[in-house]
């Protein structure tokens, strides 16, 4: 069974940065993609990057490339969103998620917020 476990969000100010961590457990995960999602209240779960565990191949939305890099670690089955030039606006829950197919497998959530 996979299992998913965010940390890293907290209370930053505008401009600032974060590193949140996805620690992933239960099987292997080179056949898998690696996703980060955010919700904001009122307002749909929204995708923002991903990599591919065995290749290392991300994809970003838009308006997040350039402050935002998905990394992961193989050794400690970790994996990373790297945000910088935080805004009001990233103010969210973060998640982590974990697929082959289709995102099947989430961690609980890490709450972001950011102050202006």
């Amino acid at each position: 069974q996979v299992q998913l476990v965010e940390s890293g969000g907290g209370l930053v100010q505008a401009g600032g940065s974060l590193r949140l961590s996805c620690a992933a457990s239960g099987r292997t995960f080179s056949s898998y993609n690696m996703g980060w999602f955010r919700q904001a209240p009122g307002k749909e779960r929204e995708f923002l990057a991903s990599i591919r565990w065995s290749t290392g191949y991300t994809r970003y939305l838009d308006s997040v490339k350039g402050r935002f890099t998905i990394s992961r670690d193989n050794a400690k089955n970790t994996v990373y969103l790297q945000m910088n030039s935080l805004k009001p606006e990233d103010t969210a829950v973060y998640y982590c998620a974990a697929g082959q197919q289709i995102y099947d497998s989430w961690g609980q959530g890490t709450q972001v917020t950011v102050s202006s």
